[in-house]
């Protein structure tokens, strides 16, 4: 079996990394953390005409129709980059748009995201953060046509400047996700605090706030099975964005041990930072393994694809953290201070590690499929 990426599929990963190489250097990710939106318009518009917006999305609605594998492809030179934006939070929500929503909301949502005209996030977890659907705490009523919602999403990434909130919530029916404009009466938005500062997160409060009947995807009570496949899917792109992460630290790591000198000789020739170098190494490449082949089996319907996506993420999860903390040892004292560029890949990857379920949650999913 060839388990190399196809012609395509490298240049997608080749003009990724020319192009985050050329406009996201750590020097503009830091001017974005004092940015009050945190993000890049421009560099959104820019990805737009790149096609990455729309990777996913059907080619009647702008896109390019490619799958899973080739978003991962994406999303692991985004997390080189330690790339600034909504950009994994837009492409899921429209994801669910695509697979649930009516003619009407893929028209009025999937061009405009293709096009870099709006940006959209999905708010999956719930005050009690649990990230269980069936756990989900936050209402729907019935009012009128429409419905009122109420309760409180925790940790929803790029809030603040999405044009349409996912929200899931439960109703009579059982689990049903809702279309919510994010300046809808009754709706707040709180800063929640990040440890990547080229993330951000928010809280996102709702008092009876009023959603027509056209905010509904899918049916009332259908939203589980959907859920769970987007819960999934995140967890796979957040393992790619940590994978890169961690193949960033390490390549730094390297390079630094070739170059940094003590008692004459480069550290690189002692045995115990090669030995933690080859480590890091087989850290990283089993993350590779677990990463995309979970993409493919999302791709491909797989029987495991739900184990495999588990398996990713809590692995990854681990890996990326210990990879990017065993690269600031290599470097030693300068691999701790702030102008140090390991720090944001390091924060990157542990920001990401909780995200679409951390690694407790996922073992637990795991050992439930495993023993039937």
């Amino acid at each position: 079996m060839d388990f190399s990426f196809s012609p395509d599929q490298q240049l997608l990963k080749n003009s990724a990394r020319a192009f985050l190489d050329e406009h996201m250097k750590p020097a503009t990710v830091r001017l974005l953390w004092d940015d009050p939106r945190g993000e890049s318009d421009t560099l959104w518009k820019e990805m737009a005409q790149l096609g990455w917006l729309g990777l996913s999305l059907p080619e009647a609605y702008g896109g390019s129709a490619l799958g899973m594998v080739e978003t991962a492809v994406l999303l692991e030179e985004i997390g080189r980059a330690a790339c600034p934006g909504p950009y994994w939070p837009t492409a899921l929500a429209a994801t669910a748009i695509e697979r649930a929503g009516s003619d009407a909301q893929k028209k009025r949502w999937l061009s405009a995201v293709a096009t870099g005209d709006a940006r959209a996030t999905i708010a999956l977890l719930d005050a009690d953060l649990d990230w269980n659907p069936e756990a989900m705490t936050t209402r729907a009523e019935k009012s009128g046509s429409g419905f009122t919602l109420s309760g409180t999403k925790q940790f929803v990434p790029w809030a603040h400047v999405a044009d349409v909130l996912l929200v899931p919530a439960k109703t009579t029916d059982g689990l049903t996700l809702f279309l919510v404009d994010p300046s809808a009466a009754g709706l707040t938005l709180e800063p929640a605090p990040v440890m990547d500062l080229a993330a951000r997160l928010t809280a996102v409060k709702l008092e009876k706030v009023a959603v027509p009947a056209d905010g509904v995807l899918g049916g009332p009570g259908q939203a589980g099975p959907l859920l769970a496949e987007l819960l999934r899917r995140g967890a796979v792109g957040a393992a790619a964005e940590m994978l890169g992460a961690a193949r960033r630290c390490l390549d730094m790591a390297v390079e630094y041990a070739k170059v940094r000198e003590q008692f004459g000789q480069p550290i690189g020739s002692f045995q115990a930072i090669r030995h933690k170098c080859a480590e890091m190494l087989l850290e990283v490449e089993n993350s590779h393994s677990a990463v995309y082949y979970a993409a493919w089996a999302l791709d491909a319907g797989a029987e495991d694809a739900a184990l495999a996506a588990s398996v990713a993420k809590a692995y990854v999860g681990d890996a990326a953290r210990r990879v990017c903390g065993e690269a600031i040892q290599v470097h030693g004292g300068i691999g701790f201070t702030w102008e140090y560029d390991l720090h944001l890949y390091f924060k990157r990857a542990k920001a990401l590690e909780p995200l679409y379920g951390d690694g407790d949650y996922h073992r637990e999913l795991i050992v439930r499929r495993v023993a039937g």
